[in-house]
């Protein structure tokens, strides 16, 4: 390896002196460098003084009033980081206790940060829930008091606006342990029965008209949804089965998404016969939001039942209801030897004749059954949506050496589509697609009932002879 490459061996060969007068040379101008190796020379008088640089760090960006535009976002990203570096890596080890409270500051941080800052990429967001996770490790090394710290999760999960605080209690649980776990508890069941000063606050001839106008009291169900959601989590961090699916409402568990997850909880709980009533009632709801995570469940409860039959059956159901390509391979992999065979050329004659072409393309293409993908291209490509450039230039490239007749049938109908709807963004596409056309021509000796390349040009030039702009680019090519 040249000794003139940027490492770490050849930079220290440059000796102490000489990087000392590089790094001089460039901060200058850097205040992010220079404050990176203050950091540094602190560090090196200790854990105590690093600390005492970062605290006086926080303070001033909490302090900060400045807007920051998204020319200055990556600079104040990289400033986040360098603290969140110095807490982790360099004071942490040394002393746990400082760098949580270290951290916990820097978590609070996020309001006044996200009020002052342009963060529609998200760069800000990430770098305070990267911090987050870092709880996990940092807390049970840390000196706590685990009723004081029950206080700080309650008081920071009640006044969580941006989100920053979320998962908190499940990262924390280890430090908190029973005793922090039950005082937390505590705090949030105190909060949902004292009364609401924000909603009890209001004269009885204002609650009066709202009830007449229906209105819905949004404070009141943002109040309990945080309830729910603490007590959930608690619940979750506990291990306690019964107390998580007791903060569910009868009308949650309409939802077929809350009862899937209510019934497999009943199922690891040995309760498969409760899961399959809870499953059942929110089987008789309207929409088709959380059907999948439903039908995974009720199958799952079926087998826990020892009702396999009524189990593969629900399986094949799923699989003509949408094309469920895991339900079908759990379908075929309980049948016996040649069974299997049969039931799958009876999945392949539906999916030749599932209404929605694309889905069933899909299917083909990724299960995979390219012979099945280039037959119902073949039968139904006058259903085709030319449109949909990426699904189908991925399925010509898929059928193009095995179905080439196939693959120019999806090349035409994105040819179709550019030209009768006067895309001209697609132009330059459409050439490549109709030159792919000839290539693959050759290999084609039988079109069938198919119109041969030669023929499918010249159709095209005369329906679309006015389109000047195409035909030029063509003969450009």
């Amino acid at each position: 390896m040249s000794k003139k490459t940027l490492n770490a061996a050849n930079l220290a060969a440059l000796g102490a002196e000489r990087l000392a007068d590089l790094l001089i040379e460039v901060s200058t101008g850097s205040a992010d460098i220079k404050r990176r190796l203050r950091m540094e020379l602190s560090h090196n008088l200790g854990p105590e003084e690093l600390a005492h640089d970062v605290r006086k760090r926080l303070v001033s960006l909490r302090k900060s009033k400045s807007y920051v535009s998204w020319r200055k976002r990556k600079a104040l990203v990289t400033d986040l980081n360098t603290q969140i570096a110095m807490i982790v890596d360099k004071i942490a080890p040394e002393d746990p206790s400082t760098a949580f409270e270290l951290l916990w500051q820097f978590m609070e941080l996020a309001p006044s940060i996200y009020a002052r800052a342009d963060d529609r990429r998200g760069d800000i967001e990430d770098v305070f829930q990267a911090a987050l996770q870092h709880f996990e490790n940092i807390g049970p090394r840390a000196q706590m008091d685990r009723a004081a710290l029950a206080e700080r999760v309650w008081s920071a999960v009640s006044d969580n606006a941006h989100g920053e605080w979320n998962d908190i209690i499940g990262l924390l649980a280890e430090t908190l342990g029973t005793d922090g776990l039950d005082a937390l508890k505590q705090q949030v069941q105190q909060y949902r029965d004292a009364p609401g000063s924000d909603t009890g606050s209001d004269h009885e001839a204002f609650e009066f008209l709202r009830s007449l106008r229906g209105d819905r009291d949004y404070r009141a169900e943002r109040r309990l949804a945080l309830v729910r959601k603490c007590l959930q989590e608690i619940a979750e961090v506990s291990g306690d089965t019964n107390a998580y699916i007791a903060q569910f409402t009868p009308d949650d568990l309409q939802r077929k998404s809350v009862a899937a997850e209510v019934a497999m909880l009943k199922v690891s709980e040995g309760q498969a016969e409760d899961a399959l009533t809870i499953l059942e009632n929110a089987e008789r709801s309207r929409g088709t939001y959380g059907q999948d995570a439903w039908d995974s469940a009720y199958i799952d409860t079926l087998l826990a039942l020892d009702r396999t039959q009524d189990a593969q059956a629900h399986r094949w159901t799923c699989f003509e209801a949408n094309l469920n390509a895991s339900h079908l391979r759990a379908f075929l992999k309980v049948l016996p030897d040649f069974d299997d065979v049969e039931a799958e050329d009876r999945a392949r004659a539906h999916v030749l004749t599932y209404p929605n072409l694309a889905a069933a393309l899909h299917f083909c293409l990724t299960w995979p059954d390219l012979l099945t993908a280039s037959q119902l291209v073949m039968a139904r490509a006058d259903q085709l949506d030319g449109e949909d450039y990426e699904f189908l230039n991925g399925a010509a490239d898929a059928l193009r050496a095995q179905y080439p007749l196939a693959a120019i049938l999806l090349l035409r109908a994105m040819i179709d589509f550019a030209l009768c709807s006067g895309r001209t963004s697609r132009y330059g596409h459409a050439i490549n697609h109709l030159r792919d056309c000839e290539a693959l021509s050759l290999e084609i000796l039988d079109y069938g009932d198919v119109q041969t390349h030669s023929d499918y040009r010249k159709a095209l030039q005369t329906m679309h002879a006015g389109k000047s702009t195409f035909w030029a680019r063509m003969e450009n090519r």
